[in-house]
């Protein structure tokens, strides 16, 4: 199928380094509250790439669960292969896109585990199924079928019905500390304003890369 006539105009907004915040985190505050504030489907999601010391990368969509001045949070089962991978390679990338803006956000850094303790306070917050869920998956395995985790979910929902569910020793977080984030923003005749921040030990240094 030929689909190279299939394009558009990118002709929401501009962006201006005199427009840009000094500090990436606040940048990214001020993209994701409009995400937000105009309700995009899911304005949290992002593409989350992981290599493997075999240098074979593998992608997925995840959930940013919390972001501040040392990074961007998401919670996984320790087991999973994107767990795997960033056990063997701590580097990883992270696109947002929010494509109703013509906007997209690029992360590069490392993967680090963030502590039990705010895995528990995250993990507290969920659903009650949501915990059960992750009791009963081992994420990322081959499963013979769908009944089979059904029935590991009600015998999980069983096991901790007069109490708290705990926190798996198996399932938490990790935080991208980045190295570089870079802002994206479509325009005319493929134009694209592109604007990269990169790490200068405790400070950023900005720079207007070519579409």
């Amino acid at each position: 199928m030929d689909i190279s006539s299939q394009r558009r105009e990118y002709t929401f907004s501009g962006l201006q380094r005199d427009n840009l915040c000094n500090n990436p985190y606040e940048q990214f505050e001020k993209w994701f509250s409009q995400a937000t504030q105009a309700e995009l489907e899911t304005p949290n999601a992002f593409s989350l790439a992981s290599v493997n010391n075999k240098g074979i990368p593998s992608l997925r969509t995840v959930l940013l669960k919390l972001f501040d001045q040392h990074g961007f949070v998401f919670f996984t089962n320790y087991s999973s292969q994107k767990a795997r991978d960033m056990a063997e390679n701590q580097n990883i990338a992270a696109l947002f896109q929010w494509l109703e803006f013509d906007r997209q956000v690029k992360i590069q850094g490392r993967a680090e585990k963030i502590s039990s303790a705010e895995s528990l306070a995250y993990f507290s917050s969920r659903p009650r199924g949501s915990q059960i869920g992750a009791w009963c998956s081992h994420q990322s395995r081959v499963v013979s079928s769908r009944s089979l985790l059904e029935t590991q979910f009600q015998a999980i929902k069983e096991k901790f019905k007069q109490q708290e569910i705990p926190l798996p020793d198996f399932w938490g977080g990790f935080r991208i500390v980045p190295q570089s984030i870079e802002f994206w923003q479509g325009r005319e005749n493929r134009l694209h304003d592109r604007f990269k921040y990169t790490r200068c030990d405790e400070n950023w240094e900005i720079q207007r890369l070519a579409p």
